[in-house]
């Protein structure tokens, strides 16, 4: 089961010198070809879903498929919301099998910033799950990322850099020194002196936004200077796009001959930025340091009293839909039994996705207004037990 704790991931980074590449996916094509080119460098990796790329695909939809590839990886993989929108947002993507959170306020002024992240950090905590922060803005300049990252560029100051991590708690930091969403325009110019005095401050992984067309040589000072995760899409979308367009000028007809080898051509850039960045043969040691992501089953077995059969499944059903969007909950199944004679005629399986939702979801105001309104008055026999899933890189 190598999905894995992804503040593990990046600490192990960030103290050994390299990069994990945080690739940007937008398809079955692209999640494949990613994992394909991290197992074949046996490189830790993260799946990245961009809100602001929901308009290709619909996230609900692909994430289960997403959240199956990483267990089944044989290479350390963490799962991440990128420049999500709300707090609703963060929420949806935990919900939904992300372990890695970043909600984009950059462009916001630094006191709503802060107060925003904070409650970000505050929920995500509640699960577990490790949050990245942006200070200073990263806009677009041209590609498919450009419109959606509109503005002038706003560096990352050393002591803005310090209040923002002290007063949030975000366990990463994504900066702008000069880098653009999309694709360049000229030779970036990036502010190394800064990033080393924002490292030196921090001492924490540092994230690059905006990591295509940058040089080797660019990137090699961004890791030697605290960069421990570097987001990339635009160099991926843009090597699909001459696959398809070449595969068009040979007159290809149909979807599946025009898509015909986009996935080998992202895997070699994958492949590429993984040997550039460091990260290759790096798995087996992230998989010694990093503590596996873990689901835990919440069951309760009961019987009711003082609802007939239609009422006990109106009260289900209001619990699936009260107690599923809670933070942390991945799923919420309710049954009864096979046979009118079980000691125990009805059941909860309510998965966490975080041994930390325990002692969330249990004092979340909805569930014990839920437990104390609905389900306690009428299901006084009952038992509730934690379980641990128990998996291994074999399963």
């Amino acid at each position: 089961m190598p999905l894995v704790n992804m503040k593990d991931m990046l600490d192990h980074a960030h103290a050994n010198g390299y990069a994990v590449g945080a690739f940007d996916l937008v398809s079955l094509d692209f999640l494949d070809a990613i994992l394909r080119g991290a197992e074949s460098r046996r490189a830790p990796v993260i799946l990245s879903l961009a809100e602001s790329h929901f308009g290709y695909f619909d996230f609900q939809t692909l994430m289960p498929a997403v959240v199956a590839a990483a267990r089944h990886s044989t290479v350390p993989v963490a799962i991440h919301l990128d420049h999500g929108a709300s707090l609703d947002s963060a929420v949806q993507a935990i919900n939904l099998g992300c372990n890695g959170i970043m909600v984009d306020s950059s462009s916001a002024p630094l006191e709503e910033n802060i107060r925003l992240t904070r409650k970000i950090v505050t929920m995500a905590r509640g699960c577990g799950i490790p949050v990245e922060g942006e200070l200073g803005y990263v806009p677009g300049v041209e590609g498919e990322d450009a419109e959606r990252h509109p503005g002038e560029m706003a560096y990352t100051t050393v002591d803005e850099a310090r209040r923002y991590v002290a007063e949030t708690g975000v366990d990463f930091l994504a900066v702008s020194i000069g880098t653009v969403h999309g694709r360049m325009r000229g030779k970036p110019e990036l502010d190394f002196q800064r990033l080393a005095q924002i490292n030196q401050a921090l001492g924490i992984p540092l994230v690059i936004h905006g990591g295509t067309g940058l040089s080797d040589d660019q990137f090699r000072r961004l890791i030697d200077n605290g960069v421990a995760k570097i987001n990339y899409y635009t160099a991926l979308a843009d090597a699909a796009g001459r696959v398809i367009a070449a595969n068009a000028s040979r007159e290809a007809r149909g979807y599946t001959a025009l898509v015909a080898g986009i996935g080998d051509t992202i895997q070699a850039e994958v492949e590429r930025c993984i040997d550039l960045w460091g990260s290759a043969d790096r798995a087996d040691a992230v998989l010694e340091k990093a503590r596996p992501w873990r689901a835990v089953e919440h069951v309760i077995i009961y019987n009711v009293e003082g609802l007939d059969e239609a009422g006990t499944h109106a009260m289900m059903a209001e619990g699936r839909r009260v107690l599923s969007a809670i933070p942390g909950v991945l799923e919420v199944v309710t049954a009864e039994a096979l046979k009118e004679d079980a000691a125990y005629r009805y059941s909860w399986l309510v998965r966490f996705c975080h041994p930390a939702v325990v002692d969330s979801y249990r004092d979340h105001p909805d569930h014990m207004a839920f437990a104390d309104q609905h389900f306690r008055p009428v299901a006084g026999e009952r038992i509730s037990i934690d379980y641990q899933d128990v998996e291994d890189s074999s399963s």
